[in-house]
């Protein structure tokens, strides 16, 4: 089994990178969906999560208001990071859980762990390949304001919020860059997977070439 890291800055075209590997045979765990599924209501991270920031983080139906919660952990370091502290060890958790899973039912397998913390984690140690999707900071901006209607200053506290690119780039295995078209960005998705398809099958057959043995 080949497992990969995939992440990137927020709207650097992530998501369209991992659809692609998807589609093209790679097993995907989202750590985002994850997250989503944790804080479902009254599930135990929902309520540590109310605990931790209010009620006024809740929509009427009693589920988490993305928005609302993103605005209050970017405009803090410190809530950031109690957030990530709430959430992380169960997404650790979890993604284990489905990579077990897999090796089991498919030993050639193909894994994309897209997270946007692999990096700031240090959970991008323990995969085989690093993919790192670059846009320009205003290619980003411009993007979240498309996405989701956010004011400019807002969609530049988000982005200067998190590592810079350029810091994540520096322990890429491979970088897919988005600066470009939509089907461009596919396209260099598809010759990513030709790789790691080669890299897969040439980890199958001697384990210790494309990473440490234990």
């Amino acid at each position: 089994m080949l497992i990969v890291g995939l992440t990137g800055g927020v709207a650097s075209g992530k998501s369209t990178v991992s659809t692609v590997l998807r589609e093209e045979g790679a097993y995907l765990i989202d750590a985002d969906q994850i997250a989503r599924d944790l804080v479902q209501p009254h599930a135990p991270a929902w309520r540590e999560l109310v605990k931790a920031f209010g009620e006024n983080i809740l929509q009427k139906d009693g589920s988490v208001h993305r928005k609302k919660l993103a605005a209050i952990v970017f405009s803090s370091p410190e809530k950031r990071s109690l957030l990530n502290q709430l959430l992380h060890p169960r997404i650790k958790e979890e993604t284990e859980r489905r990579l077990r899973a897999i090796g089991q039912s498919d030993p050639e397998a193909i894994v994309v762990i897209d997270a946007a913390l692999l990096i700031e984690t240090g959970a991008y140690r323990e995969v085989d390949r690093l993919i790192v999707v670059h846009a320009t900071e205003a290619q980003q901006i411009e993007r979240l304001r498309e996405r989701g209607g956010v004011e400019p200053e807002e969609a530049l506290r988000i982005v200067s919020a998190q590592m810079p690119l350029e810091e994540k780039l520096k322990v890429a295995d491979m970088v897919i860059r988005t600066e470009g078209s939509l089907e461009e960005t596919r396209r260099k998705a598809r010759e990513v997977f030709r790789e790691l398809k080669r890299l897969a099958l040439q980890k199958h057959r001697n384990p210790c070439e494309t990473g440490p043995c234990a």
